[in-house]
């Protein structure tokens, strides 16, 4: 089964037809060959509006289960890391994961949570140094961007 879904592969307004169909205040609905009408669960309709506003910004969409593994190339290419640094973070303790053979696999949603953690602590580090640069007056707020 294809999980990829390429933002190239719509024809002219299928895309903009689907997100006004979602923008609607009704919750869209399947119908079947007999005309039986299901509305679509809450969170199937968001992750469904999510996937169309990405493929309207012209990204491609993959959709993967959670247990999916990563080998560990694949695993620092998602964290932006080196392949070597991975290891140290599994190796570390810091990312659980589990041998195939001699080999490591890392569970996505492991990836997810590690990221999530990581990206929440880099935000309240530049969140203090911003407190502090503020609180030190050295933060110039008149500033524009306009050097001209």
């Amino acid at each position: 089964m294809e999980r990829r879904i390429d933002s190239s592969s719509f024809k002219g307004g299928q895309v903009q037809e689907l997100a006004n169909i979602l923008k609607s205040k009704n919750l869209p609905a399947l119908v079947d060959s007999d005309g039986k009408r299901t509305e679509l669960p809450k969170p199937i309709f968001e992750m469904l509006a999510d996937v169309v506003e990405q493929i309207q910004k012209g990204r491609s969409i993959i959709m993967m289960p959670e247990d999916e593994t990563f080998t560990t190339q694949a695993a620092a290419n998602f964290l932006g890391v080196s392949r070597q640094h991975l290891v140290n973070l599994l190796e570390d303790g810091k990312i659980d994961f589990h041998h195939v053979g001699t080999h490591r696999r890392v569970n996505f949603k492991d990836l997810r949570a590690y990221k999530k953690e990581r990206d929440g602590k880099r935000r309240e580090g530049l969140n203090e140094l911003f407190k502090e640069v503020s609180e030190a007056g050295k933060y110039d707020t008149s500033y524009t961007g306009n050097d001209s």
